[in-house]
């Protein structure tokens, strides 16, 4: 029998993006639930296949055409095991995700970090065009990373291959979710983005951010790129050094993985050229100059659906 259909699933903390797809990669049905954050490890998972079954039923799709679930969710992980170490958004630890899944399914279910997932997606049918190495960005809430080298996902000993967010810049920096200091997750990420507004907000309580912050209640990365367009100085300053921090960071990681492209994904990159030229301009400046010229710096295509894309490839990857 033809297995021609997967489901993807892209875990993340507040809302889970749900697929129904075909091998090709086309999405046949997508949509989104929200994250299940009771004690119970398996309470999300419950309620995504309760609301895939529905789907499914609705397509007339039979369980035999299903190939399998590709899963991605946050925090450390062992994929070839499927093995979840530690979840903290979602307060997993030690959990069996891919046994627990197939279990209750009669599926085969793959699971990977979901920011992995994301570059699976994108170097699949977005902006990597299928590159053998090739690292990736996403800059949200958080920043996550994903590398793949010589074709394959890189995941490390114990899961922390690719954790990009996590890379010190400031030893002296304000202090990261994950315990330490200075992470790029601090200053690059949209919620870091915001945080630089506020000392400029604290030093002139009269600047253009405030005046934002008091007219909409809160200010967030968007408006401040947007005043940056506008030519205030102080989100000039706080795009620059954003840019200037990743384009440092991305310089040393491309001495180490030497990737032919580097997409830059998640809700900052919406900023496209604003970002992406600030950041090229720090990347030629830092990088080793071979390592700069055979690499190409792009924004990611997929948005949002690179997830449950990523997902549907790592079946297909595992079913061949």
């Amino acid at each position: 029998m033809n297995k021609s259909i997967i489901v993807g699933v892209d875990i993340g903390g507040t809302t889970v993006k749900i697929g129904i797809l075909k091998a090709s990669g086309e999405i046949m049905q997508k949509w989104e639930i929200e994250t299940n954050k009771s004690s119970d490890d398996t309470a999300v998972m419950n309620d995504i296949w309760e609301s895939v079954l529905g789907r499914l039923t609705e397509l007339a799709i039979d369980l035999h055409n299903v190939l399998g679930i590709g899963i991605g969710a946050p925090g450390f992980i062992d994929g070839e095991k499927g093995y979840v170490y530690e979840a903290v958004n979602l307060g997993w630890k030690d959990f069996n995700l891919a046994d627990y899944m197939s279990s209750k399914t009669g599926l085969p279910v793959y699971v990977e970090n979901d920011a992995n997932i994301a570059v699976l997606g994108e170097n699949w049918l977005g902006a990597g065009n299928q590159s053998n190495d090739i690292l990736a960005v996403t800059l949200g809430t958080g920043v996550g990373g994903g590398v793949i080298a010589g074709g394959k996902i890189i995941n490390g000993v114990n899961g922390t291959a690719g954790e990009i967010g996590h890379i010190t810049v400031d030893p002296n920096g304000y202090p990261c979710n994950c315990g330490r200091k200075g992470c790029l997750e601090t200053i690059a990420s949209a919620t870091g983005i915001v945080r630089q507004a506020e000392k400029f907000m604290e030093d002139d309580p009269s600047c253009k951010l405030a005046q934002i912050q008091n007219q909409y209640g809160a200010i967030t990365a968007k408006h401040i790129f947007e005043l940056a367009a506008n030519g205030d100085e102080n989100s000039i300053q706080i795009v620059n050094h954003t840019a200037d921090i990743l384009g440092l960071v991305l310089a040393n990681l491309a001495v180490t993985v030497n990737p032919s492209k580097i997409l830059i994904g998640g809700g900052v990159s919406k900023a496209g050229d604003q970002l992406l030229q600030p950041i090229k301009k720090s990347f030629t400046k830092y990088a080793l100059a071979r390592t700069s010229r055979a690499c190409e710096i792009r924004i990611a295509e997929l948005g949002n659906d690179a997830g449950i894309i990523g997902a549907a490839y790592l079946v297909i990857e595992n079913s061949n």
